[in-house]
């Protein structure tokens, strides 16, 4: 009997276990779904080659509601990378800016802190899919994205360093990527119009007001109507 009543326990604390798992669902946006443009960025990002300094790059902000990503498309060193933000990631990176305008206003930042500094406030997962040319292969995956501080030429800069994402091709392998490592430097008001972009009340307007006037998605695909 008592061997009976361990085993049934036993089985109902295994229930209770199963009923608490809930399936997480994967982050991953097809660049083929349809899409607004939010806005226009800059940011500071250097040459994967190595010459020069950090210089101004223009970034564009799209919006993917099926997947409910926001985009950041920017080009570097002949290749098109699309940096895609899930809610959560969304949310720290607000955060994130948040503590680093306190540490800046307090005057915490430190200049010697190196990688603890660059990685201070967080670390996300995003979704990249990079791609040299329209007819190339086109290289997609998982990466991580940290977020804190860093300084170069004696100034201090929000920083996002995004991590590497691996491509896989199951069937060629000679169309396997792994992507660069790529750091973002933010001045205090470039981070505070990303962080304006990715506010979720933001977004919902944005889209409440292309509802209203009916405006279409934009195409990523030639070969698609969306309607």
């Amino acid at each position: 009997m008592k061997l009976f009543y361990c085993i049934l326990i036993v089985s109902l604390l295994s229930a209770c276990t199963t009923m608490k798992k809930e399936p997480v669902e994967e982050f991953i946006v097809d660049l083929k779904s349809p899409n607004y443009q939010m806005g226009e960025i800059e940011t500071q990002l250097k040459s994967l080659m190595g010459f020069g300094s950090f210089k101004k790059n223009t970034v564009k902000v799209l919006y993917f509601p099926s997947e409910d990503a926001v985009c950041l498309q920017y080009r570097l060193d002949m290749m098109t990378y699309h940096q895609f933000w899930h809610r959560d990631g969304r949310e720290l990176f607000i955060e994130a800016l948040a503590k680093y305008n306190e540490d800046y206003t307090a005057r915490n930042l430190n200049r010697n802190a190196g990688r603890k500094g660059r990685k201070a406030y967080g670390t996300t997962e995003g979704y990249l899919i990079w791609q040299q040319f329209k007819f190339a292969v086109q290289a997609k995956g998982k990466m991580k994205m940290e977020l804190g501080y860093t300084f170069s030429d004696k100034l201090p800069y929000f920083y996002l360093y995004q991590m590497e994402a691996e491509y896989i091709d199951k069937e060629v392998r000679a169309h396997n990527r792994t992507s660069s490592r790529i750091p973002f430097l933010f001045t205090r008001a470039q981070a505070a119009e990303v962080a304006a972009l990715f506010d979720q009340n933001a977004i919902d307007s944005f889209i409440l007001q292309n509802r209203e006037s009916n405006s279409p998605a934009l195409n990523t695909d030639p070969n698609v109507d969306y309607y």
